[in-house]
């Protein structure tokens, strides 16, 4: 029988003090959501709007897992970020209830084949194969919410083999929690198993095979993957 005619396995991710897994249905990301970010990378946070882009779910990966360096890349990058998951759908979700709409709340990194997607945006192209490829969104366990208000600040970060690369605070998020949830919903509707990776601060750069990726946010847990 063709391996195609059997159920498919389905994406999830660890929920922290739990046996249980998040199913992940889909995979949203925000771009240039720190004004920082967007400047090192040529943009004026001043001018435009928020954006996103997606990610297939089953580039889901594990906490501790060694992450093949991908192919068709020789700059890939990371980007460390606060990733919401949702709980309870809706559309056209009104700013002041989105925390009813949060499951809760994990460390991601969103990898990317940087020479790729510099490629596809200097053609006017989609991002896709610049983002979307194999293994390319690593996420901690989720950190239920359990009634807890959105996060407006705390500390994020991310090293490479110990030296830090990112450090930047919640607090410089353009769009918050709020805003972001609240406008992707505008646009189609949140259902549970949706996770939101909702921006990278400055000081995204290259890592190459055998480098130790670690990161967190203060109060959202910790992730830490290899290269292979």
């Amino acid at each position: 029988m063709p391996d195609y005619l059997f159920e498919p396995k389905i994406p999830s991710v660890a929920i922290a003090g739990s046996r249980q897994r998040f199913a992940v249905r889909r995979i949203f990301c925000v771009g240039r959501n720190y004004a920082a970010h967007a400047r090192e990378m040529g943009k004026d946070p001043t001018k435009e709007p928020p954006f996103f882009f997606m990610k297939p779910a089953d580039a889901v990966v594990d906490n501790g897992a060694a992450v093949p360096y991908p192919p068709q890349t020789n700059n890939l990058h990371h980007e460390i970020e606060l990733v919401v998951a949702i709980g309870k759908g809706g559309a056209d979700i009104a700013r002041d209830a989105v925390v009813d709409h949060i499951f809760g709340y994990a460390v991601g990194i969103d990898l990317t084949r940087r020479d790729l997607q510099l490629a596809a945006r200097d053609l006017g192209r989609p991002w896709d194969f610049g983002k979307g490829f194999d293994q390319s969104a690593p996420v901690s366990a989720i950190i239920p919410a359990e009634g807890r208000a959105l996060p407006e600040s705390g500390r994020i970060w991310l090293t490479v083999n110990d030296e830090i690369r990112q450090d930047a605070n919640l607090a410089d998020l353009i769009f918050p929690v709020a805003d972001i949830v609240m406008l992707v919903s505008q646009s189609m509707r949140l259902e549970p198993g949706d996770l939101i990776f909702t921006g990278t601060p400055e000081g995204v750069g290259p890592i190459v095979r055998g480098d130790r990726v670690a990161g967190g946010v203060d109060g959202f847990g910790e992730i830490a993957i290899t290269v292979a």
